[in-house]
């Protein structure tokens, strides 16, 4: 079971390589990349459960936090081209 589980997500994730490096937008290649780290951090968990090391699931959960931090990151680079912005807009520079 875990053997089918654990060839299920590599295809998983070579099918999201080969979506990331022919998608045809950058958000196609994040959505891509963001499918990679949780195909990972199911890798993660199922070698937890096979290996009886239940360290493996604090692992994987810090993983997929990571993932999404970094997910969010850029995309409010890619909406607002940088980092530091805070996004509103509106308001006038301090003087």
């Amino acid at each position: 079971m875990f053997a089918v589980a654990t060839v299920a997500l590599i295809v998983a994730v070579g099918l999201a390589l080969v979506r990331s490096a022919l998608g045809p937008s950058v958000f196609d290649r994040l959505l891509a990349a963001n499918k990679i780290g949780t195909c990972a951090m199911l890798l993660l968990a199922v070698m937890s459960f096979r290996n009886g090391r239940p360290e493996f699931l604090d692992l994987a959960l810090v993983y997929g936090m990571l993932n999404i931090i970094g997910t969010i990151a850029i995309l409010k680079y890619f909406r607002h081209g940088d980092l530091g912005d805070p996004g509103d807009g509106d308001r006038e520079p301090a003087q």
